[in-house]
């Protein structure tokens, strides 16, 4: 009777985890058809979208579900940018699939690197080496200005047509449907990721260290483990904003852009792959949206709304209406 009662309760998790990456699917696939046709002339900033969306989803891996403090993240972006850039740049490599791996690998070996150092530290020694961090990956880029262009940026990236049919265009189609395509693979192994034995590994060791070492489990291991996933999916982040793009900057690796992100990650509510989307889209949306009506004072408006979401939606605006969403259904049942 238990293993029917067991195997029973697997179905339902099944059928309901399988419902939730259909839903997920066809949100973001319903949201970039209705930014596809209400911004035609402006697919730059939904394709700049997608980019800072795999940013905030590789952050939420490592503060959402395992809870380490960085403002950081960006290093990661910005490694997996160069990489495709380079090698576009210098050795002629434009085929957009090799530089997206390329992208991959920088954003796996900056996660590994960078996980090494800041996971050797807990709380606000740990916030302050990922700030550290990201100042010497900035640092780095400059002084190597024979590889990266330095403060002038990464220019030269031609990337060629994918397949070779879609050629990217000034006017960001391509660029748009790749990145699309690019999110929608990026989400269903993320939800496949945070619902394994090594996800919920990672938010057992986030909620209580101490039990899963008592259990012989490694924190430091999973987190490593984690970091560099999340660093790989940066560095997917990274690699599309150099071919849309065709240039990287310094920005790509500063201190605001991580910043910018984790705000993003807590404007949605962290410990979602859902939240991660909402609050870029949010964040993005709203600041262009702002920025244009009042470039004097847009910078006041961000700010009410993010102490607005704060006080509150303590959980962010996805978390908070997912809860509320969940007390009502418990109400009627």
């Amino acid at each position: 009777m238990a293993l029917v009662m067991n195997s029973e309760n697997e179905r339902v998790q099944h059928q309901r985890s399988f419902s939730g990456d259909l839903v997920g699917i066809t949100a973001i696939m319903a949201i970039g058809a209705i930014g596809y046709f209400a911004l035609p002339d402006n697919l730059a900033l939904l394709t700049r979208m997608i980019t800072i969306a795999l940013l905030v989803l590789s952050l939420d891996l490592v503060t959402g579900y395992c809870g380490v403090a960085t403002l950081g993240h960006a290093a990661l972006f910005g490694s997996g940018a160069y990489a495709a850039g380079i090698l576009s740049a210098h050795y002629g490599i434009n085929d957009p699939l090799l530089m997206m791996l390329a992208g991959v690998a920088a954003g796996a070996i900056g996660g590994l690197l960078s996980g090494a150092i800041i996971l050797r530290a807990h709380g606000l020694p740990q916030l302050v080496l990922s700030i550290a961090l990201i100042h010497l990956f900035h640092e780095f880029a400059n002084k190597a200005s024979s590889w990266t262009g330095g403060s002038d940026g990464l220019s030269g990236i031609a990337p060629d047509p994918i397949f070779g049919l879609f050629e990217f265009d000034l006017y960001s189609q391509t660029a748009f449907f790749f990145g699309m395509a690019l999110l929608l693979i990026v989400f269903v192994l993320l939800r496949w990721l945070v619902r394994s034995p090594f996800g919920m590994l990672c938010r057992g060791i986030r909620q209580d260290p101490l039990r899963i070492r008592a259990m012989g489990g490694s924190p430091k291991a999973a987190f490593i483990r984690m970091y560099v996933i999340s660093g790989a999916v940066a560095g997917v982040g990274g690699a599309l904003n150099a071919i849309s793009t065709q240039v990287v900057g310094l920005d790509s690796l500063s201190f605001t852009q991580s910043a910018e992100a984790l705000v993003m990650l807590v404007l949605g509510g962290t410990g979602s792959l859902f939240g991660a989307l909402s609050g870029t889209v949010i964040f993005i949306l709203f600041e262009d949206y702002v920025s244009a009506a009042n470039p004097f004072h847009w910078l006041t408006m961000v700010g009410a709304l993010l102490i607005a979401v704060v006080l509150f939606a303590p959980k962010g605006l996805f978390g908070t209406t997912a809860a509320f969403v969940s007390r009502r259904k418990e109400a009627r049942a």
